[in-house]
């Protein structure tokens, strides 16, 4: 079913997912969240024309080896606005709103602001491909980890406006563990959201 070819290594000591979308039809490319390891990353991205860097969001284990991808590959970084973790200053950067479209060759992905975990998260989302790149949105066993009770609350309603309109069909592919089917879980994340979580956060699970 998918149209767009979707690229993924575990890199760097926690570790994280980097990923490479490429557009079967012309052969570009997006790398995104380049953590670590350039050398696997340029492996990832063999025999493809690379457009762009995209981020999901700016925590350290996402843009490990930024500053050197851009080096090697000479493309345009794609990115949130900002403000950024630590007030890091990502360099000429275009930023990327809300429900903007992001061409990969013939393919368009939907971009999402999707705070909660971190200020500055986006999500790409290919509803004809049915692929959604979530960053640390949501995982297979739970939503990424909050800071606050108000970024907690973020996170609920980004889990109900974002992330579950999305249909079943949908393949999640986070920033760290494995990919999951929306539909699998949908269930599971609306009775997390219809919880009263009172002044939680931190790391929690669906159940």
């Amino acid at each position: 079913m998918n149209s767009l070819e979707v690229r993924m290594r575990s890199v760097g000591p926690w570790p994280m997912n980097s990923y490479v979308v490429v557009c079967p039809e012309t052969a570009t490319s997006l790398l995104i969240d380049p953590g670590a390891d350039p050398e696997a990353l340029e492996q990832m991205l063999a025999g493809t024309k690379p457009m762009a860097i995209f981020l999901t969001h700016t925590h350290p284990d996402h843009v490990g080896v930024l500053a050197e991808m851009q080096r090697r590959l000479q493309v345009p970084l794609l990115a949130h606005p900002g403000p950024h973790f630590q007030g890091l200053d990502l360099g000429a950067t275009t930023s990327i709103a809300d429900g903007q479209i992001v061409h990969v060759g013939a393919q368009q992905l939907i971009a999402q602001y999707a705070p909660g975990h971190i200020d500055d998260m986006i999500c790409l989302h290919d509803i004809q491909a049915g692929v959604a790149i979530v960053g640390d949105t949501a995982f297979a066993g739970g939503p990424g980890k909050t800071r606050s009770p108000e970024a907690f609350r973020i996170t609920l309603t980004t889990l109900r406006t974002v992330v579950l309109p999305w249909p079943d069909q949908t393949q999640c592919y986070p920033g760290h563990g494995p990919s999951f089917r929306l539909g699998d879980l949908r269930e599971q994340i609306e009775a997390f959201v219809a919880r009263d979580h009172g002044d939680f956060f931190g790391d929690a699970t669906w159940e």
